[in-house]
């Protein structure tokens, strides 16, 4: 079976610095860690491995994990920010699926993922 290698595409630190107005943190694995904070000890921290494909999402309230998720296979990590919103999406493939998963962080923290078959 024929297995086509795609790159994990994701803007360099300087690049997600201007989207983002913060400079990614690295982890003890070397992947790239950015972490918000909201009123009433709310948190979000999105962590991407550009050479694992990888990305995790953890979101938590006052030390409770709301969500967490894990996903490999990442293809393209962009940043969005506008007066209104600021967000994150990665794009995902995934043999006969693909899907996105968008991480907002302003005005407030929102998470939606789809994944589909192709």
């Amino acid at each position: 079976m024929h297995r086509m290698y795609r790159e994990f595409l994701a803007p360099g630190d300087e690049e997600v610095l201007e989207a983002t107005g913060k400079w990614p943190d690295t982890d003890e694995g070397g992947a790239r860690v950015l972490t918000w904070c909201e009123g009433g000890g709310e948190s979000l921290v999105l962590s991407y491995d550009v050479l694992a494909r990888s990305v995790r999402v953890r979101w938590s309230r006052g030390g409770e994990v709301l969500l967490d998720v894990f996903r490999e296979s990442a293809t393209r990590l962009s940043f969005t920010s506008g007066p209104s919103a600021r967000q994150a999406s990665v794009d995902f493939h995934m043999g006969a699926c693909a899907g996105v998963l968008e991480v907002q962080v302003a005005p407030h923290f929102s998470v939606r993922d789809r994944l589909l078959f192709r």
